[in-house]
């Protein structure tokens, strides 16, 4: 904004100063409006200094991928569909509609993890960015009797950040904690429409996140290690199928009956595995590494042996996922900072 008031003053220089002769009147007068141009548009100069929508930008896959890799532990299938969807999506110029992905895991298995990475990708600032939009179910939807307010107040914001950027990022977690039929307002902007009220919304992103259907894939990974299959093994149409009716008939989802749903507008029901012990510790050395902390192999093994597993005789899969690794790594943090500052 300072920068366009300094515009602004020098588009006025001219009448506010002694008569210019010709030649340095119209130098003035040029330099003013490419002046105007460079601070009021999302040119080069202007997003020096404050974030621009990337319209027309493609996400580098390579880093997308790196991204995946290096902080998504034990989710090759969300991993896969991803970055073919995301691929697909970015590499067109004139989507049909706009990239709908549904999330579907128990807690702590990597859903937050992944859409933040997804996020930073499009807008580098992540969740920090303006055109990053997180919502809560708990927080901006809890009253059940304010759900036709809720829808207006939905659309109005969404219709008005795509319109400012037409790649503008949509996260809404907790969904199966949302009252149903809040999120079906926005079901306009995910079809097949060119424009909708004169905005197009192809370029958009909307991402669920939910809880909802995790049973399910749990019950498909059980049955598949049951029968001495790896996990590996596991392919998108073991389970999408089952995630797509399971949700819709979930009374306890907010996609309950969801007209979404119904008319298969969301891209990719995306199925979260539940977490074996391996992957607990790929998370404790992550975490480890993040805090700066020399990786001791013991400690990795203590903390993933103060988690809990299910079933709960072989003790397969960890029942919170790595949600709770940050907690348990902090109990043991004077002993981990004695260690590095030991090799160090």
């Amino acid at each position: 904004m300072k920068l366009l008031k300094a515009a602004v003053i020098f588009v006025l220089a001219p009448t506010l100063s002694p008569a210019f002769d010709p030649f340095s009147a119209s130098v003035v007068a040029g330099g003013a409006l490419m002046a105007w141009h460079l601070l009021s548009s999302d040119s080069w100069l202007r997003c020096r200094f404050q974030e621009c929508c990337k319209r027309n930008s493609t996400v580098n896959f390579k880093a997308l991928k790196a991204q995946l890799d290096n902080r998504l532990f034990g989710q090759h299938l969300a991993k896969d569909v991803v970055l073919k969807a995301v691929l697909g999506f970015s590499n067109n110029p004139s989507p049909k509609k706009p990239l709908m992905l549904s999330l579907h895991g128990w807690a702590g298995t990597g859903k937050n993890y992944l859409s933040q990475i997804l996020a930073e990708q499009v807008h580098p600032a992540g969740l920090r960015s303006k055109f990053v939009h997180l919502f809560l179910a708990t927080l901006h939807f809890p009253h059940h009797d304010q759900v036709k307010l809720y829808k207006e107040q939905l659309q109005n914001w969404i219709r008005g950040n795509v319109s400012a950027c037409p790649s503008s990022v949509f996260i809404f977690d907790e969904m199966d904690k949302m009252h149903p039929g809040v999120i079906d307002a926005i079901k306009p902007f995910l079809d097949y429409y060119e424009e909708v009220d004169g905005v197009s919304y192809r370029k958009a992103i909307f991402i669920f996140l939910s809880n909802a259907g995790g049973d399910l894939i749990n019950k498909a990974a059980l049955d598949f290690w049951a029968s001495g299959k790896r996990r590996e093994d596991i392919q998108l149409k073991d389970l999408e199928p089952l995630l797509s009716v399971g949700v819709f008939n979930n009374k306890n989802s907010g996609l309950w009956h969801s007209s979404i749903i119904d008319r298969n507008l969301i891209d990719y029901f995306v199925p979260f595995l539940p977490l074996e012990q391996r992957h607990v510790k790929m998370c404790v050395r992550a975490e480890m590494a993040a805090r700066g902390y020399a990786v001791d192999e013991k400690i990795v093994q203590e903390v993933a042996d103060e988690m809990t597993y299910f079933p709960k005789e072989q003790r397969i899969y960890s029942d919170k996922g790595c949600k709770t690794v940050q907690a348990k790594l902090d109990i043991h943090e004077d002993f981990v900072m004695r260690d590095t500052n030991t090799r160090a």
